[in-house]
């Protein structure tokens, strides 16, 4: 086991010229571009970390330098109080699950299992003497020429029958005994991604690295594969790094998540800290099926203006509130915390566009309603034009039982949980923290 420390980490690649480029511009230093930029991140002996965030965002290339597979631009990774920047993939004593499986097509479940074990028998025991008293290399060649054979006339030496013992450990963990002598091709996807986290977890390395294993499943195998490699890195305690990018993974899997974008961290905390407490816009947005709402409004005092409703925030907003005061923000609220009720100047008055019933539960996508009457104040056309820039719809939660007799075009007033409400910088997309 192992702590995982990304100490300022920035990754470049050169760009590559276009087709159009002069001879000139071909005779120019090659300029680069930052994937990656102030990565610091420590992941903790034993812990469960995700990294989430769109495609493109940098989490894979981030998965790829820690296991050695891309070189650092700046900065030092440490695995168990030792930088690794100039070790190998295969010195690192880290092993990773690829999206893609990549198993070895020729070889059974048994020998792809037992690949990484006989890799890792060091060259140098080859000239040592066995127990048996035969030369170490006579010993490797016997097992070779073996291996095809029936089990009771195989040749078994001591390290051999070290990874028999291993490889059916794992395959017994993975419930996967009964597919040993199967080839790839023969199993199905949750089985090739079992056999994949087993090669992995055969070497019994310092940290596991996993790069969207799941993403080539269907959904309820998706489902219960993430709860088996829960149950399996709880039971292991072994350091693990997760990138995927469905957020349900992440809430559901990690003990803290890293939100990344455009290659930068944004947020690293437990799944419900950055569900009820977002450092930022971005990160608000991001977490959550649907995702929250956002509205731009206007600020005075404690009181919040908009174009189709009026409320004023709880008292513990007041001193962080002072400095927006008759400047623009944008107010943040999750769709579970709008609830159907009745005409008031505090509620929104909504139309409905669609409706997705789930079962359990309905989500209702709305948009606002004429407002019923115009402020009879100065700020009219400023709310006016603030609410040409609103979301143009709002994602709506509500239980199965609420949305009955709900349709396209139904009118409906939502009142927001002011206790529940965000507020962000419009310009930084900084969160308020009241």
């Amino acid at each position: 086991m192992a702590q995982v420390v990304l100490d300022n980490i920035y990754k470049s690649f050169p760009q590559r010229p276009s087709s159009q480029s002069s001879s000139a511009d071909a005779a120019k230093p090659a300029s680069s571009e930052a994937v990656l930029r102030r990565i610091g991140l420590t992941v903790e002996d034993g812990e469960f970390m995700v990294l989430v965030g769109p495609s493109g965002c940098g989490k894979s290339t981030l998965l790829r330098l820690i296991a050695g597979l891309e070189t650092v631009t700046g900065g030092d990774i440490w695995v168990a109080n030792q930088r690794v920047n100039h070790l190998p993939p295969k010195q690192r004593d880290i092993a990773m699950v690829f999206q893609s499986y990549a198993l070895y097509p020729h070889l059974s479940v048994y020998d792809n299992l037992a690949f990484g074990l006989r890799r890792a028998v060091q060259p140098d025991k080859l000239s040592q003497k066995s127990s048996s008293f035969r030369p170490a290399w006579i010993e490797q060649v016997l097992v070779s020429l073996t291996r095809r054979l029936p089990p009771s006339l195989r040749y078994w030496s001591e390290s051999e029958r070290q990874i028999d013992r291993q490889v059916r450990q794992v395959a017994q963990q993975l419930q996967i005994e009964a597919l040993l002598h199967r080839l790839p091709r023969q199993l199905s996807g949750g089985q090739k991604q079992r056999v994949a986290l087993g090669r992995a977890m055969a070497r019994q390395p310092q940290v596991f690295l996993m790069d969207e294993p799941l993403s080539n499943l269907d959904a309820k195998l998706r489902t219960e594969t993430r709860a088996q490699i829960v149950s399996l890195q709880r039971q292991l305690g072994v350091t693990t790094i997760y990138v995927t990018h469905d957020q349900v993974e992440a809430m559901t899997m990690g003990d803290r998540i890293a939100v990344m974008n455009a290659g930068q961290i944004q947020q690293v905390a437990a799944p419900l800290t950055l569900y009820h407490q977002p450092a930022n816009r971005f990160v608000a947005e991001f977490i959550g099926s649907p995702p929250m709402n956002f509205l731009t409004v206007q600020l005075q005092g404690l009181l919040v203006q908009h174009s189709h409703f009026r409320l004023t925030l709880p008292a513990v907003w007041e001193a962080l509130v002072q400095p927006y005061s008759g400047r623009e923000l944008i107010l943040g609220i999750r769709p579970e915390h709008l609830s159907l009720s009745l005409s008031a100047p505090r509620n929104l008055p909504v139309q409905v566009s669609r409706v997705e019933a789930l079962g359990s539960e309905t989500y209702l996508t709305v948009n606002f309603a004429a407002p019923a009457s115009q402020p009879n104040s100065q700020t009219a056309s400023q709310l006016n034009s603030i609410a040409a820039l609103s979301s143009p719809s709002l994602q709506v939660r509500v239980a199965s039982e609420q949305s009955i007799g709900i349709a396209p075009s139904s009118s409906l007033w939502l009142e927001l949980a002011t206790d529940k409400l965000h507020l962000f910088d419009p310009d930084s997309g900084l969160a308020l923290r009241p």
